[in-house]
């Protein structure tokens, strides 16, 4: 009996292996794949986004960040998704036009993914194992940050801009500033 309850409690509370999220993949915006792994050693910021949402002004926040720190080694990916009051209903060019048009985004974009429900794209399973359902997005701009591990290691819901001071420490501390 006390022999399986170790096992138990080793089970529940053994940390999920890092290449989890490492080993993910998201579709790229202009086709292909945009692998995790590419960005290895690098912390990355990942923001579920969505064209026509009260939030889509943060896109300048992610933008900004991405202009500040990528020298530094941040990556920033826009992950679109219509999962939330249908606004994200363009095609991918329709997306990516309006991105670069509006808000002069040069940093990574995925295809339009789900977030929710049996078919959501693993990464939001795996946003579930490692940080809770509290951490999975409610809304449009949720952000999420992976550090140089490969670790999700925060998340923050829409209303928290890019570029606020919680995000930006927690950024800072990722890329060892």
């Amino acid at each position: 009996m006390l022999r399986g309850l170790c096992l138990l409690l080793t089970l529940t509370f053994t940390p999920l292996a890092r290449a989890d999220v490492a080993d993910l993949s998201f579709p790229g915006i202009d086709g292909g794949s945009l692998p995790l792994a590419t960005f290895a050693g690098q912390p990355i910021l990942v923001a579920n986004t969505a064209s026509l949402c009260g939030f889509t002004p943060q896109y300048a926040g992610l933008q900004h960040l991405w202009e500040r720190y990528r020298d530094a080694g941040l990556m920033v990916i826009g992950v679109p998704t219509n999962d939330f009051g249908n606004q994200e209903p363009g095609t991918a060019a329709e997306i990516k036009e309006f991105c670069e048009v509006n808000f002069g985004i040069d940093f990574p974009l995925s295809a339009k993914v789900t977030t929710r429900g049996a078919d959501r794209h693993p990464f939001f399973a795996a946003v579930e194992r490692e940080l809770g359902t509290g951490a999975l997005p409610r809304w449009n701009f949720h952000k999420f940050l992976i550090d140089s591990d490969g670790e999700l290691v925060a998340a923050w819901p829409s209303h928290v801009e890019p570029t606020g001071a919680t995000i930006t420490a927690a950024i800072e501390a990722a890329l060892g500033s």
